[in-house]
């Protein structure tokens, strides 16, 4: 369980600080996401900040289980969900979260408290273990095919 809310009901200033880094750091991404253009390969956007291609494939020929994924990200901005998905279907449902997540921290830090509660830790917990368990299937799928 986490640690409990302090008693006067509103989170303290370095928990609010925290929660808006964080807020603010995953509406840049997703906003840096909005203004790339999707490779058509279904991956490679990436090279469009100045990063290098990915080395798992250059080394090994082999796409990582990240390969697609900030194509994935750019097509979900833009509203192409089946593009997103078959660039990187677990890239899809972390932008998806990342979607999610970035206006419910904005919105917990400058209020003190969360709009809806605190979040379930189960339902957390599913979700990054379903996230995790799509990216390695979908990797496994790609280097056994």
């Amino acid at each position: 369980m986490s640690a409990p809310p302090p008693s006067s009901g509103s989170l303290g200033w370095f928990r609010r600080s925290l929660l808006g880094l964080v807020g603010l750091i995953v509406a840049g991404l997703l906003g840096t996401a909005a203004m790339l253009t999707p490779n058509n390969q279904g991956l490679g956007t990436h090279q469009q900040l100045g990063l290098p291609p990915c080395s798992s494939r250059v080394w090994f020929g082999v796409r990582c289980p990240a390969c697609g994924m900030t194509t994935s990200w750019a097509y979900l901005t833009k509203g192409n969900v089946v593009g997103s998905i078959r660039s990187n279907a677990a890239g899809f449902l972390l932008g998806l979260t990342a979607m999610a997540s970035a206006p419910w921290l904005l919105v917990t830090a400058f209020r003190g408290r969360p709009p809806l509660g605190y979040p379930n830790e189960i339902v957390a917990l599913v979700v990054v273990c379903s996230i995790a368990a799509v990216m390695v299937a979908e990797w496994l799928f790609r280097v056994m095919s």
